[in-house]
Order: structure tokens, then sequence, then C-alpha cells
């Protein structure tokens, strides 16, 4: 039988989070129950190798609205994230890292906001104290990037922090791209959008599996998905030298008529070929990653394969 649908779900992607789940529930569970609205927790658990799987068991065990799938693989946290709102059925849907960065106290003040009409609220961050300082530095040069040549404008300080009504999770769910950058789309959906602050607290157990390759890989996804301008400046980059080598053309032409000619450095030639050399590879390079994404698209495979379901019903949606 169809169980009615909550009024709110809250959707936690987890990898290898078994020592912050219990702090994380012995918070969230309080500041929901205070709500004083029906609500159901969804753990995705993105292919742990600790005992995050059997927490999860034991939660529902003890407590049926915590429910949890488990994916066959680690497909990342964006997909996570994209299987937990598939498996969402409440009317407005929470989204929040299982690591306490995300402090459950913010919710009831996305709630408010949520009951006053808006309806994408992202919690805003108020500092990077607790980002080393060349990620900060990055990802500021990042956010100026997408702002400068993006499609769509990232707020300040928003993250995957935020409530979304049913409406916008809905208009989400239409989008099932592979290459996901979550950030750009929930600023793509649009929707009444309001920022709540928030303190990023200090990891309660572990550290960050975000390395610097991992972060630079997600924001190529997050530049390239939503803007052309890598593939653009190649052709201002042509137009510049081919206006340059066409004034080297004519400054070697009117120099040959009044000195003669002159024999060409073996150096500068070199210089040159391999420089040219370089752009176009660097050119291929970037039109490789285009084609890349391309080739995930159109193999038809699904956003990810669900290995287990705990509690909860299923999703039409699962493994689409």
């Amino acid at each position: 039988m169809k169980q009615s649908s909550p009024e709110i779900s809250v959707v936690v992607p987890s990898f290898n989070e078994a020592r912050n789940l219990r702090p994380l529930v012995e918070r969230l569970i309080p500041v929901l129950e205070d709500l004083d609205v029906s609500f159901e927790v969804i753990f995705v658990d993105d292919g742990s190798r600790d005992e995050t799987m059997d927490l999860l068991r034991e939660f529902n065990a003890s407590d049926p609205r915590l429910a949890a799938i488990s994916l066959s693989r680690n497909f990342g946290k964006e997909i996570a994230i994209a299987a937990g709102l598939d498996e969402a059925r409440g009317e407005a849907v929470v989204i929040m890292d299982a690591d306490l960065q995300h402090p459950p106290e913010v919710i009831p003040r996305f709630v408010e906001k949520w009951r006053e009409g808006y309806k994408n609220i992202y919690g805003e961050r108020r500092d990077r104290a607790t980002d080393p300082k060349l990620r900060t530095l990055l990802t500021r040069l990042f956010y100026r990037l997408i702002d400068h040549f993006g499609d769509v404008a990232l707020p300040e300080g928003a993250g995957d922090f935020r409530l979304l009504d049913r409406q916008a999770v809905d208009a989400l769910l239409r989008m099932r791209e592979k290459a996901r950058f979550n950030k750009g789309l929930f600023a793509w959906i649009g929707f009444k959008t309001i920022g709540v602050p928030f303190i990023v607290e200090e990891r309660a157990f572990g550290v960050s599996t975000f390395n610097l390759a991992r972060l630079t890989r997600f924001a190529l996804d997050g530049l390239m998905s939503f803007s052309s301008i890598p593939l653009k400046v190649w052709a201002y980059a042509g137009m510049a030298m081919s206006g340059l080598a066409l004034a080297m053309a004519a400054w070697f032409f009117v120099k040959t008529m009044i000195l003669g000619v002159d024999v060409p450095g073996y150096a500068s030639l070199i210089v040159s070929i391999a420089f040219f050399s370089g752009v176009q590879l660097l050119s291929l390079g970037v039109l490789g990653e285009y084609v890349a994404r391309i080739f995930a698209e159109v193999k038809g495979r699904p956003l990810y394969l669900v290995a287990e379901r705990v509690g909860g019903e299923e999703s039409p949606r699962a493994n689409s």
C-alpha cells in the first residue's frame, strides 16, 4: 500500500561517513520533529567501503522515517544527489552533507522561507575558514569565470545545502545529463530564490575526499556544462594568430624588398613550430572534452544503479 507523502524530505549523500552519521541523526531528528511536520530522511550510500550501510539499516530498524538506498558503486556526489531527489516524496526537499558542515539547525529557516513562497532556498556560506587557502583562491577564480563566461549566474556562497520546492525538484528530475554540475542546475531552473546565511562547521570526523584533481575535474564539468567559451576562445585565438602572421608576412616582404634576403634563424623556426603545435593540440584537447561529454550522453546509460534499498518506496526513476 502506498504511503502518504511527507511534507519534508531530507536527502543526505554519504560516502564513507560511518563516523558522522550517528551525530548527524542525533542533531537532525530533533530539529525536524520541532518543525511539527511529517518528514522522511533519505540517505544515499554512494558505494561506501566502511560501515555506512550497516548503520543505515540500524537507523531504519529503529525509525522507519530514516530510509536509505545503496548505489552499486561510487558514482560521485552529484549523481548521489540526483538519486536522492529521485527517491524523495516530500513537498519540499532539503539537501545536506553527512559530515555536519551543513548545520541541521538551519533547516527551520529554510522552511520559514519556503512557507513565505520561495521555491529555491540555498544556504549562503558566510566564510571559508574551513577550506585550505589554495582551495579558497581557486574557488573564487572559478566563480568569476562562471560569472563572466557562463550561461547562468551562481550566487556567491551558494552550494548544495538548500531546500527545493516540489516544483523545483520536478524540474531537476527532467534533467538526466551525465556530467552533472548541480550548482549550475540549481541556478538554471530559476524559480523564486533566496539565500539563508550560515556558518560552515568543521567536519565532525574524517577528511574531504575532494582533492585538487577531483575539484579541477568538477570545475571543468561546470564550465563546459554551462558555457561554450572554451570552444569559442580558439576562434578568437585563431583570428589573432592569423592577423599576427599576416603582419609578419608584410614585415618580411618589406624588409626583403629593402635589405634583401635574410637567412632565417633555426631557433626562431623551432620555437614557432613548437608554439603553434602546442596551440593546436590544446585546442584539440578542449574539443575532445566536449566530444567526450557528447559520447557519454548518447550512450544512454542510466545515471546510477541501486544495489540495495532500506525502507521507503521504490522510485519509478530508480536506475534511470
